[in-house]
C-alpha cells in the first residue's frame, strides 16, 4: 500500500453524535489498529475546539501514547485538520481577550504537533471559519507573517482550505511566503461549488500540499467516491502534471453498513488506481 494514502481520523470508527467529522473521543486509540489490518500506514489527524486541551494530542500523556501506537501499528501522522480553527476563528473574533485567547490556542496547536511530528497544520477557511471581508483577511495574513519564524522553528506549515474561487485563493495565497503556507487541495468541495480543475491547477497548483479526496453532488453534501460531481480522472491527471508529491488524505462518505475498514479499503484501491501509486 502506498505510504501517500491515508484516511481522516474518524472514518475508521463509528460517527461522534451523527457528525461526518469529529474527533472519536472512545474509538481514537483503537483506529491505530485497524489501520494497521488494512495495511494504511498515514492518518490525519482532527481537532476540535470544544474540549480542546483534553484532546490527546494537547497534553503530554497523550502524545506519549500517540507516538508509542504509531510506533506498534508503523502508523505515521503528518497533517492535522484544525476544525477547531473554523468553529473558533479569531479572525472573526471582536472581543480582543477572546481574539487573543484563540491566537494562544493556535500556538499550543502548533507546538503540540510539532512535539509529535505532524508538519502540515490545515485551516479551513470556510463555512464559519470563511473571511466575512478584506479587512478580516487582512489581520489573519498579518498574522502568519509575523509568526513565520515561530512556525519555521517548529518544522510546521500552515496550509489552506479555502471557498474562494480559483483567482481569489491564487490572490491569497500569494500573499504568503510559499516556504511556509501553502493550500490544502478538497477534491469534494471543489465539485460541489462547480470549479473547473484545470482552473484550479493552473492558479494555484504549485501551490498544494495536502489533498482531501472526498466526492460531492453540485451544491450538495458527500457521497460515495465515484458517485457525485467530481472528477477524479482530471484532477488526478492535473495533480501528475505538476508532479505533485504530497499525501491523499480520504475524507470520505461514512460507511451506511458500519463496516469502516471495507470502505476506507475499497476508496484507497480507487485512489490507487486514479494515482498510479
Amino acid at each position: 500500500m502506498s505510504s501517500r494514502i491515508g484516511f481522516m481520523q474518524g472514518r475508521l470508527c463509528d460517527m461522534v453524535d451523527g457528525k461526518i467529522q469529529a474527533f472519536p473521543w472512545k474509538d481514537w486509540e483503537s483506529e491505530f489498529s485497524s489501520a494497521y489490518e488494512i495495511d494504511l500506514g498515514l492518518m490525519e489527524w482532527t481537532l476540535d475546539q470544544e474540549n480542546l486541551y483534553q484532546n490527546p494530542l494537547m497534553t503530554a500523556d497523550g502524545q506519549k501514547k500517540i507516538l508509542a501506537l504509531s510506533e506498534e501499528y508503523n502508523l505515521k501522522i503528518a497533517s492535522l485538520t484544525g476544525d477547531c480553527f473554523m468553529q473558533a476563528p479569531f479572525w472573526r473574533t471582536t472581543d480582543s481577550t477572546t481574539k487573543n485567547e484563540l491566537k494562544d490556542d493556535f500556538f499550543g496547536i502548533c507546538k503540540a504537533c510539532s512535539a509529535i511530528g505532524i508538519e502540515y497544520i490545515v485551516v479551513p477557511l470556510v463555512d464559519a471559519g470563511a473571511f466575512e471581508s478584506l479587512t478580516q483577511e487582512d489581520e489573519f495574513v498579518e498574522f502568519c507573517i509575523c509568526n513565520i519564524l515561530f512556525f519555521q522553528k517548529l518544522n510546521i506549515k500552515v496550509i489552506f482550505e479555502s471557498d474562494y474561487t480559483p483567482e481569489e485563493l491564487a490572490r491569497f495565497i500569494q500573499r504568503l511566503p510559499q516556504e511556509t503556507f501553502g493550500i490544502n487541495y478538497d477534491i469534494g468541495n471543489s465539485a460541489a461549488l462547480g470549479y473547473d480543475p484545470k482552473e484550479e491547477f493552473a492558479a494555484y497548483g504549485k501551490r498544494i500540499l495536502n489533498v482531501h479526496v472526498k466526492d460531492r453532488a453540485l451544491g450538495g453534501t458527500t457521497v460515495a467516491l465515484g458517485s457525485g460531481d467530481a472528477n477524479f480522472e482530471e484532477v488526478f491527471s492535473e495533480l501528475k502534471r505538476l508532479n505533485y508529491s504530497g499525501n491523499y488524505i480520504l475524507q470520505t462518505a461514512r460507511a451506511s453498513d458500519g463496516d469502516h475498514k471495507f470502505a476506507i479499503k475499497k476508496y484507497t484501491n480507487m485512489v490507487q488506481k486514479w494515482s498510479d501509486l
